[in-house]
């Protein structure tokens, strides 16, 4: 197993041969040349922003410093991957509108920002300048001295040498040595590089990754996106439900009408026959839209709820379905569409592949949650990966925090249970509480 971190690598045996300490000089030193930068970036900021303190002028300059923390977090994070390969998620929400007024609004208002302006200006004051000290300290000293022979043979001409301008080696013992001396510090260096590489990633990360709350944020704000986005789908199927209903499904029945009396009109002949031929088409044609309308959303799921649709769904099944569903009252419209489709694919399935005799669909919403079973006395072996349908159902179910699962061993019984989060509409709730 690959360490995940460089706290776990170097608990490794193999530490020092692997990749992990250079991993770790790598991200000291690109510190230091970052840092520096920053320092300048942050410092030509200020400079601008004190010097032109005019408000048409100074204030873009102070919002820019304000922002100046943003790139300096992304690019911390990419550097972070050098030391924690798991990627650092973004602090940061998405506007709700696009533009740069919503952005600078957003970002201005999030205390993620003001945190990585605190780790930017940290970073340009003091950060850089301790990994760049480590860094020199940590190896230049090993290096010098595992360099002492090399340098005795080369600058000394084998007569004395200077290690680190500090002490005179003059003879071959002592500067195999020093070399051996350096090979121990080199190593020791590589574990203290590694413990300071770390712990500036843990720093680095407790400044500029996404804390628990605004990561709790960011999940309640998808999870309402959500929602939205099922609303928005439903009432989009419904409209096109509505069209097809009063537009082209009229116009059919208007044609069907118009063949119908030029049929009576017309002698008996080809005409006839050929009106009565396209009279046929029309009613087939009407017939197929009907079953297109329905299967995009019945009327009497909205008109009478999903206790009722759920009977009807029953009633058009060719294997006998016994019904024990019963809900108090409307839900949500995504949600009883959701469960209607669930109903109506698991009864296909019995028609068409189980070889049942009887099935029986049951549940009903109680506790906060709709609950509905699908059980039949087939053959059993359905999978929901198989082709079947229910992998986009159990897609739709999830979108709305539900659960499906799926009994069904060789043999038989097939046992198809979703449960679903859910309230009754309050309308529903009123007429209760009046009963």
């Amino acid at each position: 197993m690959h360490p995940r971190n460089v706290w776990q690598a170097m608990t490794r045996p193999g530490f020092l041969l692997s990749w992990w300490p250079w991993r770790s000089v790598a991200y000291l030193v690109s510190g230091a040349v970052t840092g520096s930068f920053v320092l300048v970036l942050v410092v030509l900021l200020a400079v601008a922003g004190g010097t032109l303190a005019v408000v048409l002028v100074g204030l873009p300059l102070l919002v820019a410093l304000a922002l100046a923390g943003l790139p300096v977090a992304r690019v911390e994070r990419a550097r972070l991957r050098l030391v924690d390969p798991e990627p650092v998620p973004d602090p940061h929400r998405e506007p709700v509108a696009p533009g740069l007024r919503p952005w600078l609004a957003v970002r201005l208002r999030e205390g993620a920002t003001w945190r990585e302006l605190g780790y930017a200006l940290l970073f340009a004051g003091l950060l850089w300048p301790v990994d760049a000290l480590l860094v020199t300290v940590a190896l230049l000293v090993p290096v010098a001295l595992v360099a002492t022979p090399l340098l005795l043979a080369t600058v000394g001409d084998g007569l004395e040498v200077k290690v680190l301008k500090q002490w005179t080696v003059t003879d071959w013992p002592t500067a195999f040595g020093c070399a051996a001396g350096g090979l121990v510090l080199l190593a020791l260096g590589a574990y203290v590089l590694a413990v300071a590489a770390g712990a500036r990633a843990g720093l680095t990360q407790l400044l500029i990754a996404a804390r628990d709350v605004e990561l709790g944020e960011r999940v309640v704000e998808l999870a309402r996106s959500r929602v939205r986005l099922v609303d928005a789908f439903e009432a989009e199927r419904r409209r096109i439900e509505r069209d097809l209903h009063d537009g082209a499904q009229q116009r059919l029945v208007a044609l069907s009408v118009t063949l119908g009396l030029a049929r009576l009109d017309a002698p008996p002949g080809p005409l006839a026959d050929q009106l009565a031929k396209a009279q046929g088409e029309a009613g087939k044609a009407l017939a197929e839209l009907r079953e297109l309308i329905h299967g995009i959303h019945p009327q009497v799921l909205a008109d009478y709820g999903l206790q009722a649709a759920v009977a009807d769904a029953a009633d058009r099944t060719a294997v006998p379905v016994d019904v024990a569903f019963e809900v108090p009252g409307r839900l949500p419209g995504a949600v009883e569409s959701a469960a209607y489709f669930v109903v109506c694919e698991a009864l296909a399935n019995v028609d068409r592949h189980s070889g049942a005799s009887r099935a029986e669909v049951g549940g009903g919403h109680r506790d906060g949650r709709l609950l509905v079973t699908v059980r039949d006395d087939g053959r059993g072996g359905a999978d929901a990966g198989g082709g079947s349908g229910l992998t986009g159902l159990a897609d739709r179910v999830s979108v709305l925090d539900g659960r499906l699962s799926l009994s069904s061993p060789p043999g038989g019984p097939t046992l198809l249970r979703v449960e679903i989060p859910c309230e009754l509409s309050q309308s529903t709730d009123r007429a209760r509480r009046s009963a």
